[in-house]
């Protein structure tokens, strides 16, 4: 099972489970997920070749969905009919609505921050090579792997994030990301199934106001599939919108979840 990291404690209000993007981890929930657990259980997880949950061969939204579902099923009892909040961001986003799609029975609401159920052009495939070709020998500080990181990622934000799946512990320093499979399989990561059916729960989709990620021709398509769909921006936020705007993220996502 994916490795998890368990925030607050279970109360009378149905936990919530955190997913995170592409290069991302638990780790980089962590504030938000002890803020948002003052009245419930908040759950925050590593996906396949992301963290210290499992590396595997395939990276596809169907593998994903299933992962995540069965993370839900240790902290619910399904069976009788017990349901979670669930946020996804990014990769994470597409993750949970395919979840959604195929098995909407374990979600009571639903928010997708920031990415449409739609395929992208785009590709980070740069930001693999940079890492899978930064040299990692003699390495022991951050600040020395934040300069080498810097000859190919020109952003301090996105070094500074990426780095945080940078293990200096280990001997040899190593990437906790699986970056030949997550490279193999970008096509699939940037693409969307095209999985049918419908979720009725209440789902709020959730965008940067700098972002481009989701366009107002995206939601025709959205609303096919989240019929009770709805929409916010959070102002001066790009597409990290809970790195950039916390605490407004925080109190949009307790609200929308109330």
């Amino acid at each position: 099972m994916l490795n998890t990291v368990l925030h607050g404690s279970p109360t009378d209000r149905p936990p919530l489970l955190i997913v995170h993007g592409l290069f991302g981890s638990a780790r980089n929930w962590g504030a938000i997920a002890r803020r948002l657990s003052e009245d419930r259980l908040v759950i925050t997880l590593d996906q396949r070749n992301h963290g210290d949950s499992p590396w595997l061969d395939r990276h596809g939204y169907e593998e994903m969905a299933a992962d995540i579902a069965e993370v839900i099923r240790a902290h619910v009892d399904a069976p009788a009919g017990q349901q979670i909040d669930v946020v996804g961001h990014s990769m994470g986003g597409k993750a949970v609505m395919q979840l959604a799609l195929t098995e909407g029975q374990l979600i009571r609401r639903l928010i997708v921050a920031d990415i449409a159920p739609v395929a992208y052009r785009h590709t980070q495939m740069p930001l693999v090579h940079a890492m899978r070709d930064m040299d990692l020998s003699n390495l022991s500080s951050r600040g020395e792997a934040d300069r080498r990181l810097a000859a190919s990622v020109e952003d301090p934000g996105t070094r500074a994030f990426l780095l945080q799946s940078l293990d200096l512990k280990a001997d040899p320093p190593r990437w906790k990301l699986n970056l030949e499979v997550l490279g193999a399989e970008m096509p699939r990561i940037l693409s969307w199934p095209g999985t049918e059916g419908t979720f009725e729960g209440p789902t709020l989709f959730l965008t940067g106001a700098l972002s481009t990620y989701v366009s107002s021709e995206d939601r025709p398509a959205i609303k096919a599939l989240f019929p009770n769909a709805k929409f916010a921006k959070l102002p001066g936020a790009g597409h990290w919108l809970h790195a950039d705007r916390p605490r407004e993220f925080e109190a949009a996502v307790a609200t929308f979840l109330a």
